[in-house]
This record gives structure tokens, sequence and C-alpha cells, in this order.
């Protein structure tokens, strides 16, 4: 959580302050245009973008939204604007989806296609969908954070993750049923 006395500072024109800020934020940052564009050196170039972009616009952020969610539409936008021109499959190639075992090699291997298959299942979902579903599960935040970031009603919301979550439950049905890959 980013301390509101170093926005402050930042916005007055302390460059030492915007410097710290934008080192506190790079990382989620990255891991949110990673998560998007499933990519590296596309998460890589939109996390620069939107750095200094943030850094052009500190100026204009009003304490009216959470900064994180001003982050995160900045983040998400410049992200969906890359995807719409590349036209490319977006996905969460390598969440660390971590499923609890006992140095079980059996289910280690078990786990590591059960994350394949989410993962997998995830990039099958529509654009708006899977970012509703990156930002809810993967980035923690709550639905009116979500609304904020993407600029959609809260009914919106709630509808693409009942949406999201149903077609996930479709595409990962064989796990539902106990089968295996």
């Amino acid at each position: 959580m980013v301390e509101q006395h170093l926005i402050r500072a930042a916005q007055s024109g302390d460059r030492d302050a915007l410097i710290a800020l934008l080192r506190e934020i790079e990382t989620h940052v990255y891991r949110t245009a990673y998560y998007i564009l499933n990519n590296e050196q596309d998460a890589m170039d939109a996390a620069q973008e939107a750095l200094i972009r943030i850094y052009t616009k500190i100026g204009s952020y009003e304490e009216k939204a959470q900064f994180k969610t001003w982050v995160q539409r900045i983040v998400t936008n410049i992200c969906i604007d890359k995807f719409r021109r590349a036209k490319a499959s977006v996905s969460i190639e390598e969440h660390n989806m971590v499923f609890p075992t006992e140095n079980n090699v059996e289910e280690e291997v078990m786990s590591s296609y059960a994350a394949q298959d989410i993962r997998e299942a995830i990039q099958r979902l529509p654009e708006h969908h899977r970012t509703v579903v990156v930002l809810r599960y993967l980035q923690d935040f709550s639905y009116t954070e979500i609304a904020d970031s993407l600029g959609l009603p809260l009914n919106t919301v709630k509808s693409y993750l009942f949406r999201a979550r149903r077609q996930l439950q479709t595409l990962l049905k064989e796990y539902q049923k106990g089968g295996v890959r």
C-alpha cells in the first residue's frame, strides 16, 4: 500500500518522492501487465509505458479513487490497447498457482497439470472476462476496485465475473468430475 504522503510529495514536484513512488509500484504494474498480456517483453513494454504515464500524469491524480485503482486503470488500459493492436491471445501464463502437496511426486505432477489447465482455461476466456478474473483472483481487487479501474458499473463487473466463473467451470469440468488429463 502506497503511503499518501509519498503521493502528495510526488504531486508537489518532489522528484525523489516520485522516484520512490514509481519503484514501490513497478512490480505490481509489471505483474498486472504480464497477467493480461502473457508475454514478458510485451509486459515490460506496457509496464514501462504505464510508469511513464504515471510519472507524467501524477499531478492529475485526485484522491477520489484509491491510488492503486488509478494505477490499475492506467496499466489495464495500456494492456488492452496493446492487445487490440496486436490481436494476440491474452492469458496469465505463469501465475504462481500453488497447490498444497506433501512432497508427493504424483500430487506435484497432477498439481502442475491442474495449474496448466487453469491457465489455459483463463486464456480461453473473452478479453473482458479474463481481465476481471485477473484483477479479482490474481490481484485481489474488490468488485468496487475493479469497477473503478475499468470504468465499468459494479453490476457489469459482477456479471462478467459470474459469466467467467461459469465458463471456467465448463472448461474445467474434467477436474470437477475427478478426471485427469
